[in-house]
């Protein structure tokens, strides 16, 4: 009987794959994995019944946040593998939903395997109970071959059962590409930190009519999420949110992190947020950018893991261990550009042929990067979300208007340095809202009380983003007025 797998595949992506596939052994010795991560959370909830190891049921499904080229690739290479032959896999089905998404479409069932979208995406299905444990004599064969840390972060998660419930496909680091042509008719300096997208010189661009800066949204892009949180990690709450909305004021917000990338290959936009492999892209179609990683800055392992709906659970462990293994190969293709998990990868033909990808694996190696905090990301995260979306997204005319308005008192000598750094500070500090007339400000500690109920409360999180985005409105327009007064 011909079989076609659903996957998940989150690079921000979840697949889902319908999968019939026929029960066949998988050889070889198991293999002790030696997982690092643990987060301090409560076993996942066992189960549900119809999850077994006997023959599969009627197709399953995957989710994912892949982009096309990798889903073409993997389609190709592993359709014709033996592990598909072995378990009579005709077809891979991939989706896209967003990443708020998954969760409720792993509970409909028809999903098997969930494929990329970062460590906090994971632990968060991890936590709510939603990953089984890779556990198959194949797939920790398997598992034995990937490291389990670069530079310091953690490429499996452990339950504190012992097993692993996600482990790294690809190597990831956070930057910033840069578009040189664009910064010399600008005449803007190649920037080396996250702050230098915020500031007033970065401006200058936006003066002469050019977005400086080009970044994702982070509601539809878990990349730029990661970003967002790396940043208010490093700076500090305060300081973190301002550098985030003064960077979107001095460009432009995309729907996807791909479209921010494009923007910066094409010259439209001088310099932006972007996952490691995006610059790599960027540096091939155009010679004339360049991927820049700012001192403080982190790397992730991208999670594949095996969901508590699958139908047929050794075949989806069989995918995982391909993933990890044989299918390594598809991080060289130049469509991908990805760094392997597993630097056997490099031994095959393929990656011999990419010494640029494993001279950036192994500067990696002695990257000493931040101690970013996950369990803290994840604590905050559905109301930083939100929160970007109300405050920059939604009003970022009246932002950059603002914005624009400073550049030009400033630069015309109408305001003096110190008033202008208090105005910049005043832009982009956390909102002052009140609900139900009740004064609140948007600290990390009040994100983190509302996290979860905005992410599972439909009516409340609406309540909020319209609440945030008036006042983020009211804030702009104050600071403009103010401005004109003052020049």
């Amino acid at each position: 009987m011909s079989k076609t797998l659903y996957i998940a595949i989150a690079i921000v992506i979840i697949i889902i794959a319908a999968i019939a596939v026929y029960y066949s052994q998988t050889p070889g010795r198991p293999q002790p994995s030696q997982p690092t991560s643990q987060l301090p959370r409560r076993p996942p909830r066992r189960p549900p019944s119809d999850v077994h190891d006997g023959p599969a049921m009627p197709p399953a499904g995957h989710l994912t946040r892949h982009p096309t080229a990798i889903l073409n690739v993997t389609r190709t290479l592993f359709l014709s593998s033996d592990v598909a032959k072995r378990y009579g896999i005709k077809d891979l089905v991939f989706k896209n939903p967003p990443a708020s998404q998954w969760e409720a479409l792993i509970k409909q069932g028809g999903v098997d395997v969930a494929w990329g979208g970062g460590p906090t995406l994971f632990n968060v299905l991890y936590q709510d109970g939603f990953l089984l444990p890779l556990q198959g004599s194949e797939v920790k064969a398997a598992l034995s071959q990937v490291p389990d840390t670069v530079a310091g972060m953690p490429l499996k998660l452990k339950g504190p059962d012992g097993s692993v419930y996600w482990v790294a496909w690809a190597i990831s680091s956070f930057g910033i590409t840069v578009n040189l042509d664009f910064l010399n008719k600008t005449g803007l300096p190649i920037p080396r930190d996250w702050s230098d997208l915020a500031s007033f010189t970065f401006g200058k661009a936006l003066l002469q009519g050019y977005p400086a800066t080009s970044i994702g949204d982070i509601s539809r892009s878990t990349s730029s999420t990661r970003m967002a949180e790396i940043i208010l990690q490093a700076y500090g709450w305060d300081r973190g949110w301002r550098i985030i909305t003064l960077t979107a004021a001095n460009g432009k917000v995309w729907s996807s992190s791909e479209d921010a990338r494009d923007a910066i290959i094409r010259g439209d936009s001088g310099a932006g947020w972007t996952i490691d492999f995006y610059g790599y892209i960027a540096q091939l179609q155009n010679p004339h950018t360049r991927y820049i990683i700012p001192p403080n800055t982190t790397v992730n392992g991208d999670p594949i893991a095996v969901v508590n709906a699958t139908k047929c659970r050794q075949a989806a462990e069989a995918f995982v261990a391909w993933v990890i293994t044989d299918g390594q190969r598809m991080v060289f293709d130049k469509s991908i550009n990805r760094l392997p998990s597993n630097p056997n990868a490099f031994n095959t033909p393929e990656g011999q042929g990419r010494p640029d990808l494993k001279a950036v694996y192994q500067q990696l190696q002695g990257l000493h990067a931040m101690a970013f905090n996950d369990s803290l990301a994840m604590s905050y995260e559905q109301a930083i979300i939100y929160y970007f979306v109300a405050t920059i997204v939604q009003e970022q005319g009246d932002l950059q208007n603002a914005w624009k308005a400073l550049l030009q008192a400033y630069y015309s000598g109408k305001i003096n340095a110190t008033t202008a750094q208090r105005l910049a500070a005043e832009l982009g500090a956390p909102l002052q809202f009140k609900v139900n007339g009740t004064t609140y400000v948007f600290t990390q500690k009040y994100a983190q009380s509302i996290n979860s109920r905005i992410a599972k409360d439909a009516a409340f999180r609406d309540q909020m983003i319209a609440i945030w985005r008036d006042a983020a409105r009211n804030k702009y327009l104050a600071v403009l007025n103010e401005i004109n007064s003052l020049s």
